[in-house]
């Protein structure tokens, strides 16, 4: 659960300070710079299926966030379901066949669920095909050992740090971390 209530956070983050998302040719994107889209990329390119608890830790704006998430992702999709620390649903969030869905009472309507997928892709994603992906906005993906950067000409705008438990995420053109930590082995 922890992935997708992070990436709840980071989506909200993203309302407050990035251009709006919007869909070209059916294809939901987001910016993940200042003029670089991100084509979200089919549920078929992840790495590796996974059906398990998560747990992720944020920060932004110097507040601190805690949330527990389900997350199931395979070829057919991704599905997020959120819970707080009593165990009670505050949220669900979809990826599948192109369409993002997300229903919550506790999340505002304005929260962008399209940059928590983004996200989640840029961790969990095939490396081939996000770095094409990143390539056509003018974006590059450099991996070395666990860590994934990501950048536009000279200006790292994310670091994601693997290990077999934990994935750190940096994004440093948005200005907020989350740590997601789950069996990831």
């Amino acid at each position: 659960m922890r992935p997708a209530i992070l990436l709840l956070f980071v989506s909200s983050m993203f309302y407050v300070t990035s251009c709006a998302t919007a869909a070209r040719g059916n294809r939901p994107f987001v910016y993940l710079a200042d003029n670089s889209r991100f084509m979200l990329l089919p549920s078929r390119e992840i790495e590796k299926p996974m059906d398990m608890a998560q747990y992720i830790s944020a920060a932004y704006g110097g507040q601190d966030f805690f949330i527990n998430a389900w997350v199931k992702a395979d070829i057919t999709g991704i599905e997020m379901i959120l819970i707080n620390e009593l165990g009670v649903n505050i949220g669900e969030l979809f990826f599948r066949d192109g369409l993002v869905t997300f229903s919550s009472q506790v999340f505002p309507g304005s929260l962008r669920p399209e940059y928590i997928i983004a996200d989640f892709q840029l961790c969990f994603y095939n490396p081939i095909m996000l770095g094409r992906a990143l390539e056509e906005n003018g974006l590059a993906l450099e991996i070395r050992n666990n860590t994934r950067r990501i950048s536009k000409g000279n200006n790292l705008i994310i670091e994601i740090i693997k290990t077999d438990n934990s994935i750190l995420f940096l994004n440093h053109h948005r200005g907020y971390i989350y740590t997601i930590e789950g069996d990831f082995e």
